[in-house]
């Protein structure tokens, strides 16, 4: 009997658990939400708060040990600005944790403190785990209320509502929530040769290659947006699309959709705007890039990104 990636759900039950910022535990309780859950998480004994410098997450830093929590006490000399604090969600224990954005810039902390972008954060392994996951909820929705302080539809200025998740505009009173934008990253299969489609960015680390991706465009489907993005990209026509993993990517605040699509055709037609270089590998050479020892000096996606989980996912699929 044949067997194909696309008629099982091998190798895990539920790969997206083991990609970076996935491991948010926080009961958010969003049907709970209203105008007094900051205030009434702020005056809980034990909270704590995620600190915001933009987009940067600002550390407690010791010269050892670096520490996201904050008490509210402390945050004094950061200038916090709690009118747009966000009450993210209450851990297993009843804690309750806000990510709170401060007016102090990062490049003017003092140096007991450390800022670090969501990209360092996991590739450092500066956080790790289900506080990693909180910080990226955190930082997307503190992005998204500070994008949109001014109304969409008569410029009025707006304020934050239930707990940093709506804006209300002061004059027409029209109402905005949080956005995730989505998109697609596929690796695309040629199953007959047994070969995955890899391409690179102009902008990727010299030698590195990854899957395929792009925005899920309006009225679209997933499984079009993968045909659509691969044909459009590498000129490769897709059949079947089967969805593998999810990944939070708060930069700002994307959700990565991993497929594998089923290749229908095998001539490479590179678009050149979006990439440097696109071609087949076989397991062994993409094995090798996971591993970070083919000879070529290729190399994948860091542990962690959804395109390192499909990657790995593919090779070590047993048929």
């Amino acid at each position: 009997m044949s067997h194909s990636i696309f008629s099982s759900d091998a190798p895990h039950p539920e790969a997206s658990s083991l990609t970076a910022f996935a491991e948010n535990q926080l009961d958010r309780q969003a049907e709970h939400r209203d105008e007094e859950s900051v205030l009434k998480a702020v005056a809980t004994e034990g909270t704590h708060i995620l600190a915001f410098a933009k987009d940067k997450l600002v550390l407690k830093h010791d010269g050892q040990v670096l520490d996201p929590l904050f008490a509210r006490y402390e945050l004094t000399e950061l200038d916090p600005d709690w009118e747009n604090a966000v009450l993210l969600g209450y851990r297993r224990t009843g804690e309750p944790r806000l990510a709170v954005p401060v007016r102090v810039d990062a490049d003017d902390l003092a140096s007991h403190f450390k800022p670090a972008d969501m990209r360092s954060l996991w590739r450092d392994l500066l956080l790790e785990g289900e506080i990693l996951g909180e910080a990226a909820q955190g930082v997307s929705l503190i992005r998204w209320n500070s994008d949109n302080r001014f109304c969409g539809r008569c410029g009025s200025l707006t304020e934050s509502r239930i707990g940093g998740y709506k804006r209300v505009c002061v004059a027409c009173e029209h109402i905005i929530f949080p956005r995730t934008d989505p998109v697609v990253i596929m690796l695309t299969i040629d199953e007959q040769r047994d070969l995955c489609l890899l391409g690179r960015s102009h902008h990727f680390a010299p030698g590195m290659y990854s899957c395929l991706a792009g925005f899920v465009e309006p009225g679209e489907t997933i499984e079009n947006a993968v045909r659509r993005e691969t044909h459009e990209e590498a000129g490769i026509v897709a059949g079947r699309v089967r969805y593998h993993a999810s990944q939070p990517w708060p930069m700002p605040h994307s959700l990565m959709i991993g497929c594998y699509a089923e290749a229908r055709s095998t001539e490479i037609h590179l678009d050149g705007t979006e990439l440097d270089d696109c071609r087949w590998f076989t397991r062994e050479e993409t094995l090798a890039m996971l591993d970070r020892s083919a000879p070529s000096g290729n190399s994948s996606p860091p542990k962690g990104a959804i395109a390192h989980r499909l990657m790995r996912d593919w090779v070590e699929w047993k048929r």
